[in-house]
């Protein structure tokens, strides 16, 4: 049995997305900016799917970007909203420690050209300081980043709430919506934000394509100079099947969140933690209990390292992870939960389990079934190795 629990890191293209992934490839290949028939037709796929992104997400079809992805959409919003900026005397950026590399790396790379980088805490629920990110905006703010749904914990960040204090100080408000969108309703008006990042891949869409919701009226400069595509706001031809995909994903994802997947998706995630907290002494979940996007739990197992026992999951056919897929490789602790001031401990022990729309009860039976035995070896283990030590 092969079980997969990391739907935060990547999510399976759906049937219907790989048909329409392949029937693009085959049907639609003209280039959409030229005149011909050929370029029209795949043109018209384009505008299909940018109508799909855009009702998934409430946005005018005018104001979606396509990208190659998350990061880009990030690094689009965050570099152009301070390269806009910034020479009017704009030159802060307020973001949180516990954002995804994307942007954290983004505005650090910024730092070092002259920005001025304020970032907050989160608490130990795993939902940033909305005193603290509120008292960083000033005058001099030219962006504020603060992802809506947390990729390691799913805590779900207050972005009504600052855009409001954003909207105060004149400061444009960029949201990394990548694990939320698809996972929870998500409405850019009601956000009341400037610029959301999205992904297809994290809602079963294909890898490598992408979109950013720029705000009617938002000037960002391009961050990708070239021809005039996408309204002159990215250069270079689209891809087109990737992005019809990302467009049936949007669909699918659109018609699941009113058809009540998601509640089955939140009671299997609440039975396995509920299930590990009861069967396994030393475990704890990180961040908030409410809160959250349905399909994520990040857990805590004293006494074993997280790694060994995400190994040994796999070899039993159960893939799960430590935390982010862009920071894998690394033997560094979760900075996520080191920003919500846990003891490095937690940071070291911790696993992510992430559902998806295929999870059963039976896999989550399967898990609980496997993880009691796997904990209490390794931490026999971890005990001899301590006894041995000289």
């Amino acid at each position: 049995m092969r079980i997969y629990l990391d739907y935060n890191a990547t999510a399976p293209a759906a049937p219907e997305v790989q048909d329409a992934v392949a029937r693009a490839m085959r049907e639609d290949f003209g280039n959409p900016s030229s005149v011909h028939a050929f370029g029209q037709q795949a043109k018209a796929a384009l505008d299909e799917a940018r109508g799909q992104v855009a009702a998934l997400i409430g946005a005018d079809p005018a104001e979606i970007v396509f990208t190659s992805g998350g990061t880009e959409s990030d690094n689009f919003a965050i570099r152009g909203a301070f390269e806009t900026l910034a020479p009017a005397g704009s030159r802060r950026i307020v973001t949180t420690g516990i954002e995804h590399e994307a942007v954290l790396n983004t505005v650090k790379a910024l730092a070092a050209r002259g920005a001025d980088v304020v970032t907050v805490p989160a608490g130990r629920d795993g939902v940033v300081d909305i005193e603290a990110l509120t008292a960083a905006i000033t005058p001099e703010t030219a962006l504020v980043s603060l992802m809506l749904a947390n990729n390691e914990v799913g805590t779900i960040q207050p972005v009504d709430v600052i855009a409001a204090q954003c909207r105060q100080h004149g400061a444009l408000l960029h949201t990394d919506a990548v694990q939320a969108v698809g996972k929870i309703p998500v409405s850019v008006r009601a956000l009341g934000v400037d610029l959301l990042a999205m992904s297809a891949h994290k809602f079963s869409g294909p890898k490598g394509v992408g979109a950013i919701w720029i705000r009617r009226g938002v000037r960002l400069i391009s961050q990708a100079t070239g021809g005039r595509q996408e309204r002159n706001r990215r250069g270079g031809t689209e891809n087109v099947p990737a992005i019809a995909g990302m467009g049936v994903a949007s669909r699918l994802a659109r018609e699941a969140l009113s058809g009540g997947h998601l509640d089955a998706m939140r009671v299997l995630r609440d039975r396995l933690e509920a299930g590990v907290l009861e069967t396994i002494e030393g475990t704890v979940v990180n961040g908030a209990a409410d809160g959250r996007v349905p399909n994520t739990t990040n857990i805590s197992f004293d006494g074993i390292e997280a790694e060994s026992l995400l190994i040994a999951l796999d070899l039993e056919g159960v893939a799960v992870s430590t935390g982010s897929a862009c920071s894998s490789g690394t033997l560094e602790p979760s900075h996520v939960l080191k920003a919500m001031g846990l003891p490095q401990a937690f940071a070291r022990n911790s696993l992510r389990f992430s559902l998806g729309p295929s999870t059963t009860a039976a896999e989550i039976a399967f898990v609980l079934d496997v993880l009691p035995r796997l904990v209490s070896k390794l931490r026999r283990l971890g005990r001899t190795a301590a006894a041995l030590r000289p």
